[in-house]
């Protein structure tokens, strides 16, 4: 493509697409195994999911890995051109439901210096800022206010969405819409953590909108560069999703058997010598144990087979997990479709199951064969 060296630097910086001078001229451009999409000016670059993975699915099981009480419908993502178009329009579709009744209030507590009592006086706070001065008074009052951390949370990310350049015109007045509702709560700096809040009867409706502001505030990023460049961009690593929402979705499918799932276990190859640490560690995406003992390890793995089979280094990898942790069985849990298949190892009582997850499939569906591989694995944690 022919690009200037400005907009070559901020397609880039999206992490998005690889960069790089082509031979005859010009810059070559290719994924870096992330996907979403990147806006510079009037070009835009997208990188799907494959296997048919929609945007509604990709954004699920990003809600989901963060929190198992996601569901498809706190998405409601449609199927528009394209990315950024689906997530303004599935936003502002939540954003509306939560705010149908108008702003949620609530009652915080205040600290203000006032020239009239309002409250209480920090006494300690009055005598060391005005040294026995009558006023301004040092109070703390309790203030029903709509400038509560839900509200900041919608607003902050109704900005975010309404800075994209791609954004459909009827869209962006919703949005802004949205935002004049929300008139007079303060917007969250984007770039430091956002405010914890509980789930409650109060704020049930809000909900979905605002485990949709959490994945927009992770993915989404709206840049200025030099002259008039201007970039917008939302990429994530699939690979690292898929890891996340199988990690999950095995610790709730496992949640009631005797025994727990521990993310990232770590583990080692080697046997150290005397006073000496092990040298080579191995972290495992999902191992279940009963009395603190492994018992089942899992493994996810987001990316194309070749000539229709894995990679043998997977197996290779799947055997270590299982030897050094004196496991009969590791679960590979692949994105796509097809059926298992079980690899026993020669000369050893060691078995790898090749499971696919077919990412195409409704989010029930999808969970369902989860909790099928969940409970397959504990039935025959002991045999081979």
């Amino acid at each position: 493509m022919e690009l200037s060296e400005d907009d070559a630097e901020m397609l880039r910086a999206s992490k998005l697409v690889n960069v790089s001078r082509a031979w005859c001229g010009g810059w070559d451009i290719s994924p870096t195994g992330m996907v979403g999409a990147v806006q510079v000016g009037e070009l835009l670059i997208e990188v799907r999911p494959k296997d048919k993975v929609g945007l509604s699915r990709l954004m699920f099981m990003l809600g989901y890995a963060a929190d198992p009480g996601f569901s498809e419908a706190d998405t409601d993502a449609v199927e528009e051109p394209d990315f950024f178009a689906a997530i303004a329009h599935s936003f502002a579709r939540q954003c509306e439901r939560a705010l149908q009744r108008g702003p949620l209030s609530s009652y915080v507590t205040v600290e203000e210096s006032l020239r009239v009592l309002r409250g209480k006086i920090r006494v300690g706070d009055q005598i060391s800022r005005h040294l026995g001065l009558p006023i301004p008074l040092e109070v703390t009052f309790d203030d029903f206010t709509k400038d509560i951390a839900e509200n900041r949370i919608l607003r902050t990310a109704i900005r975010i969405v309404l800075d994209l350049t791609a954004v459909p015109p009827a869209v962006r007045e919703r949005l802004s819409r949205l935002d004049r509702n929300l008139d007079g709560v303060k917007l969250l700096p984007r770039v430091a953590p956002w405010p914890q809040w509980q789930e409650s009867r109060a704020n049930a409706h809000y909900i979905p909108a605002l485990r949709m502001a959490a994945l927009i505030r992770d993915g989404l990023s709206v840049e200025s560069g030099k002259g008039r460049s201007r970039m917008s961009s939302f990429a994530v690593d699939m690979a690292k999703v898929f890891e996340d929402f199988v990690t999950t979705a095995i610790k709730e499918s496992m949640r009631f058997f005797p025994g727990t799932v521990h993310a990232q276990f770590e583990a080692h190859l080697d046997e150290p010598r005397q006073g000496e640490r092990p040298r080579t560690t191995m972290y495992v995406d999902a191992v279940y144990c009963e009395a603190g003992i492994p018992r089942v390890v899992f493994d996810a793995k987001y990316k194309a087979s070749q000539f229709g089979s894995y990679s043998n280094a997977d197996e290779y990898q799947m055997l270590a997990y299982c030897t050094a942790l004196d496991v009969p069985r590791a679960w590979l849990l692949y994105a796509g479709a097809g059926s298992p298949r079980i690899v026993k190892v020669r000369n050893t009582n060691k078995e790898i199951v090749h499971f696919p997850l077919d990412l195409s499939l409704s989010p029930e569906r999808l969970l369902e064969r989860v909790q099928n591989v969940a409970n397959l694995a504990h039935a025959r944690k002991n045999s081979v």
